[in-house]
């Protein structure tokens, strides 16, 4: 059976690569040589034309990654420049996070479905659009809309990056491949928030999306003349009943954790109190429907996986060592996301720093783990995990714990240098993580198993960042009420904030010495069936 993206056919069945790219009907380049087989197949090096897929999907994914970072720092001028409230405008990254926890779970059956190249241009033409609409959109709205669409497209895209590097990377060369991954989400999120500070002082907030659409129509149009098809879609039909039970189950759940802060932040008043009481109301009402509906999920999914028909088939769970991986990757992310977003409340609001000194001081530690990210890979392909998760594990729990002890009054220097050490320890984390998860699998789960890292990933932040900034900020307010200047109480609540990060992320310190880099075999581990 063929899996379209992460999926092969047995070598008797593979035709010329000629028969398949000269199909008018693929869209596919005609292209002549003699093995059409992915070189993960082949045991070979990547030929031209797979590095060039690598790079457009890499400069797809950070496009849309630097897209979701700049949102943050553009909401105070959003409030202001629309005629809106808070509430309303947190909608425009709520919304966001809420689409990508519907879609990217079913992102592994898409991949299945449809050819690589239809799944790149359906991503990048829905991410185009929202782009294209949120450059003009007239007012709250339509940008709503925009950013619903947007999120649709780079929901995929992440999936469709790991799958296809899995997919055509030989072995002994997918460390250094996810490698360039790392920088993606490591150097994205440095630039997002610095960039978007630029364009609304100079330009206004329209142009995040107008210096971002162009880059994205060229990606997309560079996807129609390169990208390729790798293997054969299925034809099995899409389970509707799944796609409801995924997106009321993630959906909820992000949804609920979205809104813990709101239902922490009323103060004592009666009006106050009704709307915390509200707000509380909100999110547990949403978690327990997520809760539920997520269980209904899984066992739908093991009934439908009997028959290969699963929206997303959980058998790749059978595979220990990718378990494993998750679940370290899950404590990483709400440490990595709490941590960058907590870190800029405390600069400003207990330090003292401006949001452009902000930006700059979380810069060196962001860049330090992009161009990490090759040298870490190249260790992966040479010496496993252990060399490289232990000492992550250690650096970055280390650097959480001494956040947790940091005041109103430590130096800038300090607070740098400690930012470094936890990018590098998250940067020596990442790269293995991704590697070792999906190499455990066979290659007809890649799909699955990308989708399933990538809403494990998207939950776990938004847990990291709903229970950080909630436990900052009752631990400030509670410090203003007993007499403690802002700066003080503010300095508390990070500490707070931090040592629940710290606590939270000491089983890494377990993980990295039981994973392990599963054996070079272009087949992979071969999970139970």
């Amino acid at each position: 059976m063929d899996f379209a993206g992460g999926g092969s056919r047995p070598d008797s069945e593979e035709p010329p690569v000629a028969a398949i790219n000269a199909n008018p009907q693929t869209g596919s380049i005609p292209t002549v040589v003699s093995d059409a087989r992915p070189a993960a197949s082949r045991g070979m090096q990547l030929s031209p034309a797979e590095n060039r897929i690598i790079w457009l999907l890499l400069s797809a994914a950070f496009v849309a990654i630097l897209n979701e970072t700049t949102m943050g720092v553009a909401i105070p001028r959003l409030i202001v420049d629309l005629g809106i409230t808070a509430v309303a405008a947190q909608w425009l990254t709520t919304a966001f996070m809420l689409t990508m926890a519907v879609v990217i779970p079913i992102s592994g059956f898409l991949l299945q479905r449809f050819t690589t190249r239809q799944v790149f241009l359906a991503a990048m033409t829905l991410f185009s659009t929202g782009t294209a609409v949120a450059f003009i959109a007239p007012g709250f709205e339509i940008l709503l809309v925009a950013r619903v669409i947007q999120a649709s497209g780079t929901a995929i895209m992440m999936p469709l990056l790991m799958t296809t590097l899995m997919t055509i990377v030989p072995p002994h060369a997918r460390g250094r491949m996810m490698g360039r991954v790392s920088i993606v989400i490591a150097l994205a999120p440095a630039i997002g928030p610095s960039l978007s500070g630029l364009i609304l002082d100079s330009l206004g907030w329209h142009w995040i999306f107008g210096i971002v659409l162009p880059i994205a129509i060229a990606a997309l149009v560079a996807g129609a003349i390169w990208i390729r098809n790798l293997g054969e879609p299925t034809r099995a039909p899409i389970d509707v009943l799944s796609v409801i039970l995924s997106a009321f189950g993630f959906g909820g759940l992000v949804y609920g954790l979205s809104q813990i802060g709101g239902a922490a932040s009323h103060g004592g008043g009666e009006a106050d109190a009704a709307a915390g009481a509200g707000s509380t109301m909100t999110l547990v009402t949403a978690i327990a429907i997520g809760i539920v509906a997520l269980a209904l999920f899984v066992w739908r999914q093991l009934v439908l996986q009997r028959k290969d028909d699963a929206l997303m088939d959980l058998r790749v769970f059978r595979s220990a060592n990718f378990s494993l991986s998750i679940a370290q990757m899950g404590i990483l992310s709400m440490a990595f996301f709490g941590a960058i977003t907590v870190l800029p409340l405390y600069l400003s609001q207990a330090v003292g720093a401006t949001a452009l000194e902000s930006g700059l001081l979380l810069l060196p530690g962001s860049l330090a783990m992009g161009f990490a990210g090759p040298i870490v890979g190249r260790i992966y392909d040479a010496s496993g995990t252990r060399v490289l998760l232990v000492p992550g594990a250690i650096l970055a729990v280390t650097a959480l714990w001494a956040y947790a002890s940091y005041g109103a009054d430590t130096s800038i220097w300090v607070i740098l240098v400690t930012q470094i050490v936890l990018s590098l320890g998250l940067a020596l984390s990442f790269t293995p993580l991704f590697t070792a998860s999906l190499a455990s699998l066979q290659p007809r789960f890649y799909s699955y198993g990308s989708a399933v890292l990538g809403t494990v990933q998207q939950v776990a932040g938004a847990a990291g960042v709903a229970v950080m900034v909630t436990t900052m900020s009752a631990i400030a307010a509670s410090a203003v009420e007993a007499g403690l200047p802002a700066n003080e109480a503010a300095a508390a609540g990070a500490r707070g904030a931090f040592m629940v990060s710290a606590i939270v992320a000491l089983p890494i310190l377990v993980g990295a010495f039981i994973i392990r880099k599963p054996a070079d075999q272009p087949e992979g581990v071969v999970p139970a069936h």
